[in-house]
């Protein structure tokens, strides 16, 4: 029973420590159905995508200047990262296990286990979204790390040794990886309220991510409007957008990290706000 495993004493439900210990038992409850249930399933091959493709043009490597050229693979492995990694998995990895944390239990009719429950909805938010949290951070850091080392090694094994070793990428990952969590931090924050907002949680999910990908089009207010800027503001190694794009300064990494945490946690308190007033109803699900 939920109940039983949050192990609630409601005399002291205004206590910091009593909702600390709440919402460490939600985690518990729900990372075991962010990584080991039937939901699940869909977000290995998502995170595993980027280790096949690169161990695959390790073994397959193209014979062209860029894949010849030592100093060339940080441009190459920026755009699959800009490109695939991050515009795509790590938006869509969020997107389907931030949305299913209450969409997901509405679906499962299993919502009201822990409306019944003596804890605080706002609790509930926390304790919900650090268990997606958690989820994408572990996955997709591994999904970055293991393809930007699975790349360099596998093409150039002695030159990424003393690259990583003794040079720039060990700097240029932990970078890319920084990126990464942000990333899931913003991006599961967002999906989270989306699912709570909607029933149908698609539609919006794909208007966020065309306007995440036309934020190169955008003039240089609206740029400022959407998660990745911040995030292609951070990256070690900038792309081009092409010749349609607007030119606009990066966001400093002073002003991006502190926007990106303030903007998540201005949507988490709008969740718990949300929450507070929310009715169950499981009619058309």
């Amino acid at each position: 029973m939920v109940t039983d495993a949050i192990n609630v004493n409601p005399t002291k439900a205004t206590s910091w420590s009593l909702w600390t210990r709440q919402t460490i038992a939600i985690l518990g409850l729900e990372i075991k159905k962010n990584f080991f249930s039937r939901r699940a399933l869909l977000l290995y091959p998502i995170a595993g995508l980027p280790l096949v493709m690169m161990a695959a043009l390790a073994i397959f490597t193209p014979d062209t200047d860029e894949m010849r050229n030592f100093g060339m693979l940080s441009q190459v492995y920026a755009g699959v990262y800009g490109g695939l990694i991050l515009r795509t998995l790590v938006f869509f990895g969020c997107a389907w296990v931030a949305m299913n944390l209450f969409r997901g239990e509405i679906v499962d009719r299993s919502l009201h286990y822990y409306f019944l429950s003596p804890v605080r909805r706002e609790v509930l938010v926390v304790g919900k979204y650090l268990s997606g949290l958690i989820a994408t951070i572990v996955l997709f850091s591994i999904t970055t790390a293991g393809s930007m080392l699975i790349f360099y090694f596998g093409i150039f094994p002695s030159e990424s040794k003393a690259y990583f070793f003794n040079g720039a990428g060990t700097s240029q990952l932990l970078a890319y990886l920084g990126v990464t969590i942000l990333a899931c931090i913003g991006y599961s924050a967002v999906f989270l309220i989306v699912g709570l907002f909607f029933r149908n949680p698609i539609i919006p999910g794909l208007l966020l991510y065309g306007w995440e990908w036309i934020n190169f089009l955008l003039p240089p207010g609206l740029k400022k409007l959407s998660v990745i800027h911040y995030l292609q503001s951070l990256v070690p190694v900038s792309m081009s957008d092409g010749p349609l794009a607007v030119l606009v300064e990066p966001t400093p990494a002073w002003i991006s990290v502190p926007s990106l945490l303030l903007f998540t946690g201005v949507v988490l308190f709008l969740a718990g706000l949300h929450i507070r007033r929310m009715e169950i109803s499981y009619a058309g699900e």
